[in-house]
């Protein structure tokens, strides 16, 4: 089973649309599901990402009250034998990675999933892989633009990041 991650896609600030090399991917690899790390921004975007997959996500910093109060700001979603935890990363307190594992600290899970810093970050820490998919529209210092694919097959995950650097949206 193939899940598509990403975050920080700051609709519809960015783009009008989702980027093409995106939804090509998302179709490419039959992704079953969709979830999105926080700030999106607008909940508009989730029928886009809903006409690909079904679609969950938490919300971040950006995400207003409506966002917040549908998806969360932290959440364990559970996919077959594997528990996922999801959260934005955000806060004053220190580095976005060191937010995210700490988030998850007296709950098992086999993965953390966490955005907010447009940084993709992708490594297995001890029996927990953490992943930050980036970001799909707004790479800021990064020279490309990047999204994640988390394969599951009964209880063992293998994430790999995906990069393009043509943001173009699809086609109405």
């Amino acid at each position: 089973m193939n899940i598509g991650l990403v975050s920080d896609t700051h609709m519809f600030r960015f783009s009008k649309a989702l980027p093409r090399e995106l939804v090509r991917g998302f179709r490419e690899q039959n992704v079953s599901a969709i979830l999105h790390m926080g700030d999106f921004t607008d909940i508009g975007i989730v029928e886009h990402f809903e006409a690909i997959a079904p679609f969950d996500a938490v919300a971040g910093n950006n995400d207003n009250d409506a966002i917040v109060q549908r998806f969360g700001r932290k959440k364990i979603v559970e996919i077959g034998e594997v528990r996922i935890g999801m959260v934005h990363g955000d806060s004053f307190t220190g580095k976005t990675l060191r937010v995210a594992q700490n988030a998850f600290l007296d709950e098992r899970v086999d993965a953390i999933l966490f955005g907010h810093s447009h940084q993709p970050y992708c490594q297995l820490h001890g029996k927990t892989w953490i992943v930050n998919p980036g970001s799909p529209t707004d790479k800021r210092l990064q020279p490309q633009f990047s999204y994640c694919i988390l394969t599951i097959e009964n209880d063992t995950i293998t994430p790999q990041l995906y990069y393009y650097s043509d943001k173009s949206p699809v086609s109405p």
